[in-house]
């Protein structure tokens, strides 16, 4: 029976920034992935996602963020490979809703270079929107983008090179305590470790039912639209964006490959699924969901849909985080930084998890992301 000191079960991005931490520190380590790492089946695929420091969410998130820009850049320093691409961001809403207030509360608590425009300077600045009158603007210049699988690449090659080993293809069918550590059965036989990590994404609740935490998948629409005027796109004219309004939360990225943009609408149908049985075609009513934004705030992206993907997004009831330990059993790690905005945070992730089943203790407050908060 292979043995290990720790087990990673899920490698997306959580999982494989977790493996690469833990194989740097030289802990001897298997990461296991039910399919093929950088799958378009889960949450970390899809060519690219958001990365900011003012963050709407909640500004506690701030230092988490400011840790992680700091290891993305040394990632792709020693991957020598370009995964974050800085465009800045603007945050555009009315300025009592959710992404305004909520952006210059951890803009101003972190004081965080930002600007705030009202709606005409918003659009002198940014041509290609067209927005209420009443409607802010919040600039930041740290804000961008990462290339998502390439990052998922780089860490994965980076555990590699360390020493971690990979099994892929080999389904996880549970995860149990035994005497002083952990017993993983999988489709390719048993293994034992002192701890494991299970970031198994869309799939957690299923490989640990017992999980004292209400989580819901979703299912989600990402979509690339050839503008129907590329002029306001070009020549760095157009930043990464996020959009309030009535029709919801839209966010978007400026044309980087192939001269497309990538939009979506956050929390697209509020749709619950199975991971196993998802919908993947993306329908005439997925796309208008997006393409309503699209042709009212942004008309000269309304141009033809040139391609689109599904994702899944892992919901917790309160949209944080759950990064503990499972109650009455220390060897047992569990980590769904999702809620659809955690892949900008693998990198602090890993170093959180590899804290946690090395040291007992991370120094970065999780405290917002414990399990007790669901009343276990």
């Amino acid at each position: 029976m292979a043995q290990f000191d720790v087990v990673v079960v899920g490698l997306g991005a959580t999982g494989a920034a977790a493996l690469n931490r833990l194989a740097r520190r030289g802990v001897r380590v298997l990461g296991i992935e039910r399919l093929t790492p950088g799958h378009d089946q889960g949450s970390s695929h899809g060519e690219s996602r958001i990365i900011r420091l003012g963050y709407f969410e909640h500004p506690s998130y701030v230092p988490l963020l400011r840790r992680s820009y700091a290891l993305w850049r040394e990632l792709e320093a020693e991957a020598n490979a370009k995964l974050l691409h800085i465009t800045g961001i603007v945050e555009i809403g009315p300025p009592g809703g959710e992404v305004v207030s909520g952006t210059l509360a951890a803009s101003r608590l972190h004081d965080l270079p930002h600007q705030v425009m009202d709606a005409a300077e918003t659009m002198r600045r940014f041509p290609a929107f067209k927005i209420p009158h009443d409607y802010l603007g919040v600039f930041q210049p740290d804000g961008g983008f990462i290339a998502a699988e390439a990052a998922m690449a780089a860490m994965l090659a980076q555990a590699r090179t360390a020493g971690a080993e990979v099994q892929t293809g080999v389904v996880v069918r549970s995860v149990t305590p035994r005497h002083n550590g952990v017993r993983i059965e999988t489709g390719a036989g048993l293994i034992e470790a002192r701890t494991a990590i299970v970031a198994a994404g869309p799939w957690l609740s299923k490989l640990m039912p017992d999980l004292p935490a209400p989580l819901r998948v979703t299912r989600e629409v990402m979509a690339w639209f050839e503008p129907r005027n590329p002029a306001p796109f070009l020549s760095g004219a157009f930043p990464v964006f996020l959009l309030e309004s009535p029709l919801g939360q839209h966010y978007g990225f400026p044309p980087w490959r192939g001269g497309l943009l990538k939009i979506a609408k956050h929390h697209h149908r509020n749709e619950t699924v199975d991971p196993d049985h998802v919908d993947r075609v993306v329908s005439a009513e997925d796309e208008a969901l997006i393409r309503s934004a699209v042709s009212r705030y942004i008309p000269a992206a309304d141009g033809p849909r040139r391609s689109a993907k599904t994702c899944l997004y892992t919901m917790t009831p309160d949209r944080d985080f759950l990064i503990d330990r499972l109650p009455g059993e220390p060897n047992i790690v569990v980590a769904s930084p999702c809620s659809g905005h955690g892949f900008k945070f693998a990198p602090v992730v890993g170093e959180i998890l590899a804290d946690l089943t090395t040291e007992g203790g991370t120094g970065h407050d999780i405290s917002r992301f414990r399990l007790n908060r669901f009343g276990c």
